[in-house]
C-alpha cells in the first residue's frame, strides 16, 4: 500500500470510493431524496473536484495495485472552530476504506499519516465528527487519543443526524 496526495486525475475515483463508502455505512438512515441532495452535493465529481483544487482541503490517497482502497481529508479551516479552543485545530473528513477492504489496516495508516502531518503542519488539534451511533468508528478514534467535546449535527439532506465532536490535542516538543 503506498500513500499518496490527489490529483485533478483521482476525482472520479474519490467521488466514487466517497459515495460507495457513505452509502455502505449510512444509506439506510435516509429518504431517497435526501441521500440523492447529499450525494450530489459531497461526492459529486464538480464538488470532489473544488476541493481537490482549492487550497482549504488536502487529500491523501490509499492504493494497493494501483487501485483506491481509501482516502482521507484534512480542513483548515477546521469546521469546527467553534467548539474548542484549541487556537490553530485541522479537520479531518472522510476517513474511508473500500467497503471490502475494511480492516485491512488502511485507516490506520491513514490515521497515522494524518497525526504526521497536522504535528508537521503546527496545528494543535485535529478534530472530527462521527455518527453517534458510529460505535465502531469512536472505538477506532478512541484508540488514537480522541475524545468527544461536543455533541453536533450533521446534515443529509433535510435530515439532521446526532453527531459527536471527538478531537486530539497534539502536543508540541519545546522548539518545534
Amino acid at each position: 500500500m503506498i500513500l499518496r496526495p490527489a490529483t485533478l486525475e483521482d476525482v472520479p475515483g474519490l467521488a466514487r470510493l466517497g459515495s460507495e463508502s457513505f452509502c455502505a455505512t449510512f444509506a439506510h438512515l435516509y429518504s431517497p431524496e435526501d441521500l440523492a441532495a447529499f450525494l450530489e452535493e459531497v461526492y459529486s465529481e464538480n464538488s470532489v473536484a473544488e476541493e481537490v483544487a482549492g487550497d482549504e482541503c488536502i487529500h491523501r490517497l490509499a492504493e494497493a495495485d494501483g487501485e483506491l482502497i481509501g482516502y482521507c481529508k484534512m480542513r483548515v479551516p477546521s469546521w469546527y472552530l467553534e467548539h474548542s479552543d484549541a487556537r490553530n485545530p485541522i479537520a479531518l473528513g472522510q476517513l474511508y476504506t473500500a467497503p471490502e477492504r475494511t480492516g485491512q489496516g488502511i485507516g490506520a495508516a491513514l490515521m497515522d499519516w494524518a497525526i504526521a502531518y497536522a504535528h508537521d503542519a503546527g496545528h494543535d488539534a485535529i478534530q472530527l465528527s462521527v455518527y453517534a451511533e458510529n460505535h465502531g468508528a469512536q472505538r477506532f478514534y478512541e484508540r488514537y487519543g480522541f475524545e468527544k467535546i461536543a455533541d453536533i449535527t450533521f446534515k443529509v439532506g433535510d435530515h439532521y443526524d446526532p453527531e459527536f465532536l471527538f478531537e486530539l490535542r497534539l502536543n508540541r516538543r519545546e522548539g518545534q
